[in-house]
């Protein structure tokens, strides 16, 4: 019993220092956490319910938000709370500083994300990780925040109000990126994409200017992982895809200072840059009605079959000084049978590295590798040393013959990392739904551009 009580305080103490706990809360508090510590529950529910026990309340948290942004601005108020979501656990910051992380000379950025499952089956996207049972509707819906049986005790979120309407904000436990987070809908309603999302989009950049915001496109196997609940995702990073260039400049003459043009890309993405909104949401818009309707077939494209619609458009815009920047990926699901997995999606000879839907981030240029590649990749630089690759990791041969090109000229372990970025880069090149710039340019005219 000493060791438990000693523990108790120790967490007290950490929460008055930490969690903002008041000093005549301590010994309510202290019996709360005494109680959870004898409860029995295993070693990782007992500290995301002490945390969560001794964090501020949903109104707290969202009041002292909104003090730090109206006294000193949203930078300042998105680090209070992502260093509170650090602090009291439930963004696993420890567990995502050992994730190995690294740039390539194409200038990707590639992850092996330990702490993430590997997720492979895109049905489960269709469904939206909905809940047969309970009160809450899907995993992100803002019911779930302090709920014990979905491991969100110590979730918080804070309060957005974007266009008039009503959404959250809370930082992802597993983050791919800096400040990782998601913007959902206070309503339990499913992913869309339309005119007003690009309005969404930048109202949330006016009012966060050092997060960029995207949105997943609303189709399964390409898209999010909860297509049932309407949401964004944001963070505090330069992504590759913004530092890319226009190449070709396109025009729309209803707009003319507007500025768009095709991306210097491996994935097919139009960029629009203005500093009025409404223009940049038409231009956006007239590109998303126009994809989703195009067909292609000597190309692969078919916007719509048996199955329903296969084109859809991802948006991702950052706040310069020049107004916004809003890039829209062309994004297909169409399979086939030589790719049952997805015309547009890795292709099967890239599955052992990324077999996984190619989502908002992977297509900005960062890539969440799954977690057992640290062991397998290993493994395979030691057969690169030896000089020839064993049977049980055949899979790999493409990775295997890369680094050994490459490890030619450099260490092993450098060459094994620019073989990943050099197979990131292809994986991006497979999402590509035109491959020449003959056939993008045709599209564009198709949907009324001046090129």
């Amino acid at each position: 019993m000493t060791d438990i009580l000693k523990l108790a305080d120790e967490y007290v103490e950490y929460a008055k220092e930490n969690l903002e706990l008041k000093k005549e809360d301590m010994g309510f508090k202290r019996n709360r956490v005494l109680e959870i510590l004898e409860s029995g529950l295993d070693g990782d529910d007992i500290a995301d319910a002490v945390y969560g026990e001794l964090s501020l309340l949903p109104s707290e948290i969202n009041a002292r938000f909104g003090q730090i942004l109206k006294e000193n601005g949203s930078k300042a108020a998105t680090d209070w709370f992502y260093d509170y979501c650090v602090k009291n656990h439930y963004v696993k910051k420890s567990v995502l500083d050992k994730n190995l992380r690294f740039q390539a000379s194409n200038g990707l950025i590639v992850t092996i994300n330990k702490a993430k499952p590997e997720f492979r089956d895109p049905e489960t996207a269709i469904k939206g990780n909905s809940v047969e049972e309970g009160f809450c509707k899907c995993v992100i819906c803002r019911e779930n925040e302090g709920y014990g049986a979905r491991g969100k005790r110590n979730l918080r979120t804070v309060s957005l109000t974007l266009c008039s309407q009503s959404w959250f904000w809370q930082y992802s436990p597993y983050g791919y990126l800096k400040e990782h987070g998601i913007i959902v809908n206070s309503s339990h309603t499913p992913m869309r994409i339309d005119r007003d999302t690009f309005l969404l989009l930048m109202d949330f950049v006016d009012k966060y200017p050092h997060y960029f915001a995207g949105c997943n496109a609303p189709l399964p196997g390409i898209g999010g992982s909860v297509l049932s609940h309407d949401h964004y995702q944001g963070g505090g990073e330069i992504l590759p895809l913004h530092r890319a260039k226009i190449k070709r400049q396109i025009r729309d003459e209803k707009y003319p200072y507007v500025l768009a043009g095709i991306l210097d890309w491996p994935g097919t993405v139009i960029r629009i840059k203005s500093d009025k909104r409404n223009e940049v949401a038409e231009v956006a818009e007239r590109i998303r009605k126009a994809w989703i309707n195009y067909d292609n077939p000597a190309l692969g494209i078919i916007a719509r079959d048996k199955d329903g619609g296969h084109n859809a458009v991802s948006p991702t815009v950052i706040k310069t000084v020049n107004g916004y920047e809003m890039n829209v990926i062309l994004r297909s699901n169409i399979t086939s049978e030589r790719y049952p997995d997805g015309v547009f999606h890795a292709h099967p000879e890239y599955h052992s590295v990324k077999k996984e839907s190619i989502g908002l981030i992977e297509a900005q240029g960062l890539f969440i590798l799954p977690g057992r590649l640290e062991a397998q990749l290993a493994k395979v630089e030691e057969c690169v040393v030896k000089g020839s690759l064993t049977e049980e990791l055949e899979e790999f041969k493409r990775v295997f013959d890369e680094v050994k090109k490459l490890s030619d000229k450099t260490d092993v372990h450098i060459a094994m990392r620019e073989a990943l970025g050099n197979i990131c880069y292809k994986i991006l090149e497979n999402t590509a739904v035109f491959k020449r710039e003959k056939d993008f340019l045709e599209f564009l005219k198709s949907a009324g551009f001046d090129i």
